[in-house]
């Protein structure tokens, strides 16, 4: 063990150097350039990413997140060193920082991700649009102007009267940052380990070397002055600071929540040659918003003091930082470190770079934040108009006066779908459709009241419900009107957008199914297309991506995160019609599911072609430590029809008798030979025929044959059905099946110990698939099968196998979720 730790804690050294030289490479040209559009001093940037790096790497609670000078604050940032100057704006940032500590010790990080990303998005789009705007004059040779009109409306003289240099400067830079990803071939690939903005910006400076452009100005290092009382009114200084604050924060929170998709995502396959053990990854650190808000709030202070420019967290930087392969913080404090080391022994050579450089790298980082990708979402979503407004507000108003109009939209947008229904009544061929479009809430129901009573009585009506919401009110008034209508003799159903019925949940289990089973076939490709099996599951396929992957899409995220902990382990028939998770009413992560031919467990020791079974079983039972093992038969089951005598499925879909093959519907007579190469019922004794897979796998169910036939010489220890005799000798064999492969289930050693300790329940189930009936086999009840019904209770009969009674342990989920049928 102390081995395997000391492998993963190299790798993990390793890997977070690595990153943090990529990071500090993105860092250094990106911290300038922020610096540069915000009027601050150039080093400001430089103290911002060494604090972000080292303090909010230590105290975030986002591990790989890489904190440095705010993109979303820097439109902030230069309104407030022109209007107080700089050190007035450092003490700012030092009482942001204080505000976001206090937030952070209140626990309010998930609160402040409540607000909609079309606001968000729309925020940093306007940001983006006025950082592009301004240092577009910067890249032309000129300075920017504190208003975005007035650089909009200044940009025509710019453009007719650039600054060649510069300009050419800042056009080699651009170019550099697009074109470098695009690179093809092996050196592309090659090429794209160095970071894009590195790149642009060397290129750009060998290019400007002997050219007269503006170049980086660091001022020697010395102890920075303290902070200057903010001077000026105070309405107007808590605007700056709550503004800072809230940009700082939701900017790092959202961040921290891409860059902790990003590290579930992982950042890439494994690169080990074949033959080499993969190296093991080191268990996924949980972000923790609240703490990475107190880390954020303690950088800013720290930055704040010693002269640096707000601080927060990168989606930009984050982002390589995974990709990059980093395991832990280490490397964002390494990166730090990096920046404080070049800053301080590489100054000459980071003042060769050309302002135009950093202006044109900031200039595409400011496009970027236009997200195309950002606007289809919420576009899709019916929230354009709150984006659009927040935009718009953004640009023209300034930040803080742009998120108060994005939420203003954003209430005024929800109260309107709430209140808008249209509802439209429709005769076709004798059928009355009521249409209703939008959220049907108390106050639609006026209207809905009105629209029901001018139905005949009588008549066949569906009511069609477009919108995603209901209140009681409403479906109290349609359920009312229903009832009504159908004492007059009329016919009513009620229906949701997929058309099928509404109602109020009937039981205490609180699962429902992830998408409606119902008219699957819709799935199936038309006539005229090529008819094969592949059709159809791609567009079954297709469909669980537009229906069912939203809806489950957190969920599953969640389990890929945290890994699977069943509590059940599953083990049925692999035929068709059993659906195990429409039985059980589960869904990802509830059922260890094991499907074979016929539900059979073979015992211990009973040949390499049959471990995988076991292997299950001592996965679930060991590492899974599953509650409870349930083996279900089924009605049908064509394993038992072999057992039997009956006709083996052959691939043609017709019926073969010991492998030869027989005309469609053509039975076996009873007294012929098995595939088991076994005595039939009737005592008559058939030849051996060649062992198939199939038959060789059908040995284990032999025991249960046996075992029928042993009832049925001596007379006792019968199956049944609690509520119905048994139909036929098919039949009785999948119960008695069930029986037996309980019983095999004890002489695994895992299994045996588990049961014994108490920590282990098996149980016997039967399916009808005719009935869509489930039935469970009691405990204690000597074989009895008893139907589960719609109103089951919590607790389920667990049976009694290999002599010992199994606790009630882990039955009540299931026989609830089976209840649920």
């Amino acid at each position: 063990m102390s081995q395997l730790l000391n492998r993963i804690g190299g790798v993990s050294c390793r890997r977070d150097l690595s990153a943090s030289i990529v990071i500090f490479l993105i860092a250094i040209p990106l911290s300038l350039g922020l610096a540069l559009a915000t009027g601050a001093p150039l080093q400001a940037g430089l103290v911002s990413a060494v604090v972000g790096g080292i303090v909010a790497g230590l105290l975030g609670g986002a591990p790989l997140q890489v904190s440095g000078a705010a993109t979303g604050l820097v439109v902030v940032t230069a309104d407030l060193v022109q209007r107080y100057g700089w050190r007035t704006t450092c003490a700012i940032t030092v009482l942001a920082g204080a505000a976001q500590l206090a937030f952070g010790a209140l626990r309010v990080a998930r609160a402040a991700l409540a607000i909609s990303p079309a606001i968000v998005h729309g925020m940093l789009a306007g940001i983006g649009v006025v950082i592009a705007v301004g240092q577009l004059h910067v890249v032309l040779g000129d300075s920017p102007d504190s208003s975005v009109i007035d650089n909009i409306a200044a940009l025509p003289t710019e453009l007719r009267h650039p600054h060649p240099a510069a300009l050419l400067v800042g056009a080699i830079t651009v170019a550099v940052l697009v074109l470098w990803p695009w690179l093809p071939g092996k050196a592309g690939r090659v090429a794209r380990t160095v970071p894009a903005a590195l790149v642009a910006v060397v290129a750009a400076t060998a290019v400007s070397a002997g050219m007269t452009v503006p170049r980086v100005d660091l001022p020697s290092w010395e102890v920075p002055a303290l902070p200057g009382l903010p001077e000026g009114p105070v309405l107007g200084l808590g605007a700056a600071v709550l503004t800072v604050t809230l940009v700082a924060s939701m900017e790092s929170l959202l961040s921290a929540v891409a860059v902790d998709r990003l590290q579930t995502a992982g950042p890439g396959p494994r690169t080990e040659a074949p033959g080499v053990a993969p190296r093991p990854a080191p268990e996924k650190q949980p972000t923790r918003l609240d703490r990475e808000l107190v880390g954020q709030g303690a950088a800013n202070m720290v930055s704040g003091l010693l002269g640096g420019l707000p601080i927060a967290g990168g989606a930009i930087r984050g982002s390589a930082n995974v990709r990059a392969g980093a395991v832990t913080r280490r490397s964002t404090v390494l990166h730090g470190v990096w920046v404080a080391l070049c800053a301080g022994l590489l100054a000459g050579v980071l003042e060769l770079i050309p302002l135009a450089a950093l202006a044109a790298l900031v200039m595409v980082v400011g496009v970027k934040m236009v997200s195309f990708a950002h606007i289809k979402n919420v576009q899709r979503n019916r929230e354009f108009p709150v984006y659009a407004a927040t935009l718009g507000a953004v640009v023209l108003l300034g930040v803080l006066q742009g998120v108060v109009v994005g939420i203003v939209v954003a209430v005024v947008t929800a109260l309107r779908r709430l209140a808008h229904t249209r509802i439209t009544l429709a005769e076709e061929a004798g059928l009355h459709r009521v249409r209703v479009s939008g959220q049907l809430t108390f106050l639609a129901v006026p209207r809905l009241s009105r629209a029901l009573a001018q139905l005949p009585a009588g008549a066949s009506v569906v009511v069609e419900l477009g919108g995603w919401f209901m209140d009681h009110a409403a479906y109290d008034a349609l359920q009312s009107w229903a009832e009504g209508h159908r004492a007059r003799g009329g016919w009513v159903r009620l229906g949701g957008r997929s058309g099928r019925p509404i109602a109020e949940p009937a039981s205490a289990h609180a699962c429902r199914p992830w998408t409606p089973w119902r008219n699957h076939h819709c799935t199936r490709p038309a006539p005229t297309a090529v008819q094969n099996g592949g059709g159809q599951l791609l567009g079954g396929v297709s469909a669980f991506q537009r229906h069912t992957a939203p809806l489950v899409r957190e969920e599953l995220a969640r389990l890929a995160r945290e890994g699977q902990r069943p509590t059940q382990l599953f083990l049925t028939c692999a035929d068709s019609r059993l659906v195990t998770s429409m039985i059980t009413s589960s869904g990802p992560g509830d059922l260890f599911t094991v499907r074979n031919v016929g539900n059979l467990v073979p015992p211990p020791g009973s040949g390499d072609a049959c471990d995988s079974v076991g292997a299950a079983l001592e996965y679930a039972v060991e590492m899974l430590k599953v509650g409870s093992i349930t083996v279900c038969g089924h009605s049908g089951c064509g394993a038992m029809q072999a057992l039997l005598g009956s006709a083996v499925p052959a691939p043609s879909g017709k019926q073969t008798l010991h492998g030869r093959q027989a005309p469609s519907g053509t039975q076996t007579p009873p007294a012929a030979q098995t595939p088991t190469g076994r005595q039939t019922p009737h005592g008559t004794h058939a030849p051996a025929v060649a062992q198939t897979p199939l038959a060789r796998w059908l040995r284990h169910g032999r025991p249960s044959l046996a075992r029928m036939e042993r009832i049925g010489r001596l007379g006792r220890g019968e199956v049944a059905l609690g509520d119905r005799p048994v139909a036929d000798e098919l039949e009785r064999l999948a119960l008695v099946n069930v029986v037996q492969q309980l019983d095999h289930l004890m002489s695994h050693g895992c299994v045996a110990r588990r049961v014994a300790e108490g920590g282990l329940v098996l149980q016997g189930m039967y399916f009808h698939v005719g009935e869509a009936q489930a039935y469970v086999l009691e405990a204690g009840g000597a074989g009895r099968f008893s139907a589960v019904r719609p109103d089951h209770g919590a607790a389920a009969g667990a049976c009694a196998s290999g002599g010992a009674a199994a606790a009630g342990l882990g039955g009540g989920s299931l026989a609830g979720g089976v209840g649920l049928m």
